[in-house]
């Protein structure tokens, strides 16, 4: 009897153990593949001690809730409780699901040879059928960790620059056809997000220009394991952020200044780091640009109301109106906003609004992990930090700035955020200032209209260099 109650006891202090050390599932290949390994042996060990197939559930029910109860105090929508709404059950799937794969099924796995083991040297053995179904198991964990071991990589530039790195737990791109070309520094759009890959599929050919630097934002791809603590997850430390990248990129490169490109929600940090810093940038490029994110958000707001009543949706205008208008404060009241975009400002031949995301799947700069975190920190982020700008407004805290400043905005981009722009650059003061539209694009004109937006980089180069 001691010995089975050992047997239980292992996976429960693994859970107890994975809790403290990936609260939030493996993050890194080696955390991956340790948990793989060490799952398996705890499931073996709790199979082999206990002589039941009984251990095949409860070790990971045991280890689930260990994990579970450690890491009570860690937010977000991966850890908190599930949520059934279409980002929820996102988040229960990159979340707990690959956690799962990670550590349940070769603990479930384990424990079934484990037991079998006890029941062969007991006499008894397994059916051919129950042996076929834990090899295929078996053989489902080993491609799962040979997948997961897939180092992200970056193709060579023969005589130009290709690497990939971590810069204080951010992780960034670097491709530049020629070393002594200028550097653009380009930051994802999303809270916890990665454009890696849109960059890679729509701008390559920027790397003729620049050395173009795309950094998944804190929290989120390749910088996942910097989400925590998610307290310190402010505008301030974006910007903080910001400029520590930069400084990185002007020793890395041996230059006084840079260009600094903001797209979307990386816009708003962006400009605050060049009002703070404005002798480390040749000029700043916002896509997309963010302004005061509550006004823009309650415009969107009353225009996607009017558009379900007219269109007959009557689930998402009473969800809407039971909601009020913004701001909010989870990821889960925004949800209806953010899913019904697409539809309710929809034009010809525009491209989905989860390209920035879908894209990194077609990469290699990411490891697997990275693209599954691409989502969990977008999750994980966007409810924790969005709340946190709610309050800024540029039209009052950036009234000038002390650099050539440019704009690139999509002629069918949501009114409201379009309106907030036109009136904060009427106003904002630059020694040159320029808003270009883009008249067949929206919100993703850099990556809906490439040509022509690489064409306003290249002239912003000429003219500010």
């Amino acid at each position: 009897m001691a010995l089975r109650g050992a047997g239980l006891l292992i996976p429960l202090v693994w859970g107890l153990l994975a809790g403290w050390w990936t609260p939030r599932g493996p993050v890194t290949t080696t955390e991956a593949l340790a948990s793989i390994a060490i799952s398996a042996a705890a499931g073996v060990l709790a199979g082999r001690l206990t002589r039941s197939r009984w251990a095949m559930l409860l070790a990971p029910v045991l280890f689930s809730a260990a994990v579970e109860i450690v890491r009570i105090g860690y937010v977000g929508p991966t850890v908190d409780h599930p949520h059934f709404s279409a980002l929820g059950v996102l988040a229960l799937l990159v979340g707990r699901g690959v956690h799962g794969l990670l550590a349940l099924l070769p603990m479930l796995v384990g424990a079934a040879y484990g037991a079998g083991w006890a029941r062969r040297r007991a006499g008894r053995s397994s059916g051919w059928f129950r042996r076929g179904v834990v090899g295929l198991l078996a053989a489902v964990v080993l491609l799962i960790a040979v997948a997961v071991a897939i180092p992200a990589r970056t193709p060579a530039i023969a005589g130009g620059v290709a690497e990939l790195t971590t810069v204080d737990g951010m992780g960034v791109l670097i491709r530049g056809a020629r070393p002594e070309a200028p550097v653009l520094l380009f930051l994802a759009a999303s809270p916890g997000g990665s454009d890696m890959g849109v960059v890679r599929k729509h701008l390559a050919a920027l790397e003729q220009h620049f050395i173009v630097a795309v950094v998944d934002r804190r929290g989120g791809g390749n910088s996942y394991g910097a989400l925590d603590p998610t307290a310190t997850l402010t505008l301030a430390d974006e910007v903080s952020n910001t400029l520590t990248m930069t400084d990185f990129l002007r020793a890395r490169f041996h230059r006084d200044k840079i260009y600094l490109l903001g797209h979307s929600g990386s816009s708003l940090p962006a400009v605050l780091a060049v009002q703070a810093h404005p002798e480390f940038y040749y000029a700043y490029v916002g896509a997309g640009q963010g302004v005061d994110l509550t006004a823009s958000d309650r415009s969107q707001y009353a225009d996607t109301v009017a558009w379900a009543r007219a269109n007959g949706k009557d689930a998402l205008v009473k969800q809407l109106t039971k909601l009020g208008p913004p701001p909010y404060d989870t990821i889960y009241d925004y949800e209806p906003l953010l899913l019904s975009e697409g539809s309710a400002f929809a034009y010809p031949g525009g491209i989905a609004s989860g390209e920035g995301q879908t894209a990194n799947f077609s990469i290699d700069e990411h490891s697997l992990l990275d693209k599954v975190h691409v989502y969990s920190g977008f999750l994980d982020c966007y409810g924790l930090l969005y709340p946190r700008e709610r309050d800024v407004d540029l039209r009052t805290r950036v009234t000038r700035l002390a650099v050539p400043v440019y704009f690139v905005e999509g002629a069918h981009d949501v009114p409201g955020r379009l309106s907030v722009m036109n009136e904060w650059f009427a106003a904002l003061q630059a020694p040159h200032k320029e808003l270009v539209t883009f008249p067949d694009a929206g919100h993703l004109s850099l990556y809906e209209d490439p040509e022509r937006f690489v064409a306003v980089l290249v002239r912003v180069r000429e003219e500010t260099a």
